[in-house]
């Protein structure tokens, strides 16, 4: 018999520490191999975390409301005779405590971090946790799969390669292109989990991390503890979701050349349509909304435009055309803004996307939206509309080209054969890369999808 502590694991997000939500286990409950013991909350989503090993839950080692670092002890449970599946040694009384870090043979022990088990200078620190309980909206600004990246592997032969933390420098592994582009965008070498071989972090590692951590502007900072000073300024600290949205804007921003245009489209039409549609047996216990549409204009219009779908690659000087869209849709969640995709959104039937779109919704508003889900983005929508806003200049997300901002829908005066009648209008405004997407190629797509919106009949021609 001994007693096995179960540290936070390393989750794929590319973090370096997490918060305990709430225990789903107290200390004399019986737990099986795989039981859910725990959830916590990471920057990017709220995970539940499986016990690896069966016995008997003997102490809570974090309370909930703390945040910890990745690699601490958070759960020890009494099992019997310790198989090659236990995550930690048996811990016995008078056990140092250094006994119980891991350690790469040939190397100093030091703290099991996230990414590359580099030493982590801060402590946990506690904060005290808020209710979740506000609905979730699409919002405006870039923040919606492939799997989620494997756990990091022990790098054999460290090299030195220029980072964004204090030191200045990180050992990880990584040919001088992908340095050079996690140099271009402000990536930390150390924060991404690396799937090359033998531990080499790869272009694709940068630009999943890029993409997972893409998140608009003007979040909502949720879940952070206020401080209020003596003269009623309120500071709030800056981090998670708002603290890696800041980072990809920042990125996005100054590395991407944004042009905006706009456009004003009479979507009457549209609308007759999503009448039919909540009435057609096929969206039978669907919701149906403009933004459905809008989503299905956008994958039409890209086959005629592809280079819209694409995204440049500095370090290799290319251009990569996405083989398919996987539509990402911002999300103003509980916790702050993020951009959950639909995978291959152009393969899919309208009843099929109608669905798709409402999983996205409804996992979003549970805060149960995986990083997987966050990644590998390849065009975006944020529809401010719903908050009564007629249009914006939305930033690009990192490892994209461009993101349509879908305005409120309201009757206005319009003129129809000469004569002012009463029209549902909306403003579509789209963003681009303007190295790759000229003012034609922009042009050109923003007109698409405005025509299917003005006439659904118009995807016949897609």
């Amino acid at each position: 018999m001994g007693i096995q502590q179960f540290r936070l694991p390393d989750v794929g997000e590319g973090l370096v520490e997490a918060e305990i939500v709430s225990w789903k286990v107290k200390p004399g409950d019986t737990v099986k191999l795989n039981d859910t013991v725990v959830e916590i909350e990471t920057a990017k989503s709220l995970v539940e975390l499986p016990v690896p090993y069966a016995g008997v839950v003997t102490e809570l080692l974090v309370p909930e409301g703390e945040t910890v670092p990745v690699g601490t002890p958070i759960i020890a449970v009494q099992t019997g005779e310790a198989t090659p599946g236990d995550l930690t040694p048996p811990v016995t009384e008078g056990t140092p405590k250094e006994d119980l870090v891991p350690s790469i043979p040939g190397e100093e022990a030091r703290t099991p971090n996230l990414v590359g088990y580099g030493p982590r200078a801060t402590e946990a620190k506690r904060r005290p946790r808020k209710t979740v309980g506000s609905e979730v909206a699409a919002q405006a600004g870039p923040a919606v799969a492939e799997p989620a990246a494997p756990a990091p592997v022990p790098v054999p032969a460290p090299v030195e390669v220029a980072g964004g933390n204090e030191a200045g420098s990180v050992h990880v592994l990584a040919k001088p292109p992908v340095r050079k582009l996690a140099k271009d965008l402000g990536i930390d070498l150390a924060q991404v989990t690396a799937t090359g071989p033998g531990g080499i972090i790869t272009r694709a590692d940068v630009e999943n991390h890029t993409a997972a951590q893409a998140a608009p502007a003007q979040a909502v900072p949720s879940q952070v503890a206020p401080v209020v000073g003596a003269q009623g300024d309120t500071r709030i600290p800056i981090k998670g979701v708002v603290k890696v949205m800041a980072q990809a804007m920042v990125s996005s921003a100054f590395t991407a050349p944004h042009v905006t245009e706009w456009i004003t489209v009479d979507v009457t039409a549209t609308m007759d349509l999503v009448e039919r549609l909540k009435k057609d047996k096929a969206f039978r216990d669907l919701r149906v909304s403009p933004l459905l549409i809008v989503a299905k204009a956008v994958t039409l219009a890209a086959r005629r435009t592809p280079i819209i779908n694409a995204t440049w690659d500095e370090a290799n000087q290319e251009i990569v055309i996405k083989g398919s869209v996987n539509l990402g849709i911002a999300a103003a969640t509980p916790r702050g803004l993020i951009v959950p995709n639909i995978k291959s959104a152009d393969s899919l039937t309208l009843p099929e996307l109608c669905g798709a779109l409402n999983d996205l919704v409804a996992t979003a508003r549970e805060g149960k939206t995986s990083p997987a889900d966050q990644a590998g983005g390849s065009f975006t929508i944020t529809n401010v509309g719903v908050f009564g806003v007629d249009a914006g200049t939305p930033i690009i997300n990192p490892g994209e080209s461009a993101i349509l901002a879908f305005g409120v829908v309201r009757k206005q005066p319009w003129v129809v054969d000469d004569e002012i009648v009463p029209r549902w209008i909306t403003t579509l405004a789209l963003s681009f890369d303007h190295r790759l997407i000229d003012g034609e190629k922009g042009s050109t797509f923003l007109a698409d999808v405005a025509g299917i919106l003005e006439d659904p009949a118009r995807a016949l021609m897609f």
